[in-house]
């Protein structure tokens, strides 16, 4: 594979600690970094890094912004933020950012266990770097005392169980956080409903003004493009709001419109279908039916 020289890449936990100057780690595929212990000024700052393997950091009192990627990780009182292997990323520039833990494993890790094949639920590893999870100080507390029994296990000598327990405490984390986002969807509604209404803005300009005829259906990912939001923190974020995921909630919003067009103007049903983006009326027909169970004229008829 070609590799863009600009690109720093960190294929092991082994390279990594050598990097931040500290002790080989115990067990090679996972380490927890306490970064009082890191000697920040042999960093480089700004630098594109892509690592291997799985991180998540835990900032319990840094207040500010920390820059990653394109964007940045804007913790209030501290809180959690997650990066999924092969994500390129930029070393912060300002070494103030480097404080609290971050726990790395590499997929190998938990290859073998049932949370090797389920990783992949957890959105949060998918979510932009502005996506980050705000901790309560009770919800600190909890990951506190996890992060907190990982080192612990991780300081005792590798066992038969060791790798066992660790996979245990590491699925224990990622539940947790994914009760704390669900929260966190539920608490910052009024951001949240911000951006549904944003979102419903976009959709309802979209059909209103022809795009639909011009550029077929709207997209998930160029909505998300245009709200600047990771599509699995969408989709994540207006299920637990709506119960509905993003495809759906759009979906929606051109059944409304297609309502509309049919009970207030004459158009054919073929012709709102290719003004809603379809290229087929048949597949208009057939999701108005899946959603009303009605046809797009059995609809029609009852306001005639």
């Amino acid at each position: 594979m070609q590799r863009k020289s600009d690109i720093h890449y960190i294929e092991s936990i082994s390279q990594l600690m050598r990097e931040l100057g500290l002790p080989t780690p115990l067990h090679p595929l996972i380490a927890l970094v306490d970064y009082n212990n890191v000697s920040v000024e042999m960093l480089e700052k700004g630098r594109k890094i892509c690592i291997d393997f799985y991180k998540i950091s835990f900032k319990p009192t840094f207040k500010g912004q920390t820059k990653y990627g394109q964007g940045y990780y804007d913790f209030e009182e501290g809180g959690l933020a997650f990066l999924k292997p092969r994500q390129i990323v930029f070393s912060p520039e300002d070494t103030n950012s480097y404080v609290g833990l971050a726990l790395y494993f590499h997929p190998d890790f938990i290859r073998n266990y049932p949370l090797g094949n389920l990783i992949n639920q957890y959105g949060f590893f998918s979510y932009n770097v502005s996506e980050a999870l705000f901790l309560s100080a009770k919800e600190k507390e909890t990951i506190t005392n996890l992060f907190t029994s990982i080192s612990n296990e991780l300081d005792t000598n590798i066992d038969q169980f060791s790798q066992d327990v660790l996979v245990s405490q590491i699925e224990l984390l990622l539940n947790f956080s994914n009760r704390y986002y669900n929260r966190q969807f539920l608490t910052r509604k009024a951001v949240n409903n911000d951006i549904i209404n944003t979102l419903d803005q976009m959709l309802n300009n979209y059909f209103d003004t022809g795009n639909g005829l011009k550029n077929g259906g709207p997209t998930v990912q160029n909505i998300c493009e245009e709200l600047r939001l990771s599509q699995r923190y969408l989709s994540d974020m207006l299920k637990s709001l709506t119960g509905l995921n993003t495809q759906q909630y759009i979906q929606n919003v051109l059944i409304e419109k297609a309502k509309q067009k049919l009970s207030t103007t004459d158009l054919s049903v073929s012709e709102i279908a290719y003004e809603l983006g379809f290229e087929h009326p048949q597949s208009f027909s057939k999701l108005f039916k899946t959603k009303t169970n009605q046809s797009p004229l059995e609809f029609r008829q009852a306001f005639s």
